[in-house]
């Protein structure tokens, strides 16, 4: 099943995902974020971070990357493990013109709907940097 989940995450993040996010994850999801110490339970809320992080990490093109597979800078997945119903997604991107990188740790229930997400990412300078970019980012799709 977890493969599956895994197509159709590839097809969201494309923008090629009919229904998007709300079909994808599950009523109860709960979202861990490198940012945030407390879990952020339920749909919704997971929707609003996952939209705002691909708003917040597409990559830069000024990269200062020692990374010989990642000169463009962009956003992109560069490992897959798949395992019963979890996968892990290594990925590479630039946060303010440098290089980063982490893991997106997914899990699925047997009906195929994500029901954790939780996003590992370093160095450091890109976590502050993510987090000042996502405060930023939710403060601004948040309903006034």
């Amino acid at each position: 099943m977890i493969e599956q989940v895994v197509q159709k995450w590839h097809l969201y993040m494309r923008g090629q995902l009919e229904g998007g996010l709300d079909t994808l994850l599950a009523d109860d999801c709960v979202f861990y974020s490198p940012i945030v110490f407390t879990p952020q339970v339920g749909k919704e809320i997971t929707k609003l971070y996952l939209q705002a992080a691909s708003q917040t990490l597409p990559g830069d093109k000024k990269a200062e990357s020692h990374e010989p597979s990642h000169k463009d800078g962009k956003f992109r997945y560069v490992k897959e493990v798949m395992s019963g119903n979890t996968a892990v997604l290594e990925f590479e991107t630039t946060v303010e013109g440098k290089y980063a990188n982490g893991v997106d740790i997914i899990t699925c229930n047997d009906a195929g709907q994500i029901v954790e997400f939780k996003v590992m990412f370093r160095p450091l300078q890109a976590i502050n940097a993510v987090h000042r970019q996502m405060g930023a980012m939710l403060e601004k799709m948040s309903p006034k």
